[in-house]
């Protein structure tokens, strides 16, 4: 059978700016564009939690969340921890497929004897993102991309998934 991974870094953005700043944790942060005319890049699991999302205009946003924190992005930083995301990923699995900055499938398949089970190998990278990286990431873990991916969205926040 096979292993899949979905691996998630948990609101990129939104948690690169904690990483950063850590005086925004557990506020409502936003990250994103004009407030005027911008949409939401980001937005922290609080500021989630009061109707907040990607790809919602900015305006709407504040409306929902008058007290949010706005930052605008840095492309930049991110794709610094972008890199530091995959190298880990890398070192798991010689087939990764990444669907963007913050997120990929790996085919763990076969790599059972160097990394234990789908389980062992997820423990791995998320506890390698947090300590070498910074951030929460979810994994899903599944025979197929598919049944990964909705398992890694249905472990968010920061969790785990077979």
């Amino acid at each position: 059978m096979r292993t899949i991974l979905h691996a998630d870094i948990d609101a990129f953005y939104a948690s690169a700016e904690v990483l950063d700043d850590p005086s925004l944790r557990g506020k409502p942060l936003i990250v994103g564009g004009d407030p005027r005319r911008g949409v939401v890049l980001a937005a922290s699991y609080e500021a989630r939690a009061r109707g907040a999302k990607s790809a919602i205009p900015m305006a709407r946003a504040l409306r929902m969340v008058p007290d949010a924190i706005v930052r605008p992005p840095r492309f930049h930083r991110y794709s610094e921890l972008s890199e530091a995301f995959f190298e880990i990923l890398r070192r798991f699995a010689p087939i990764i497929e990444p669907l963007s900055l913050d997120e990929a499938f790996l085919d763990c398949t076969g790599e059972e004897r160097l990394f234990g089970d789908g389980v062992s190998i997820a423990q791995q990278i998320r506890a390698l993102c947090k300590s070498e990286v910074g951030l929460p990431v979810s994994v899903g873990i599944a025979p197929s991309k598919f049944v990964a991916k909705i398992a890694s969205d249905v472990a968010k926040p920061d969790g785990l998934l077979r």
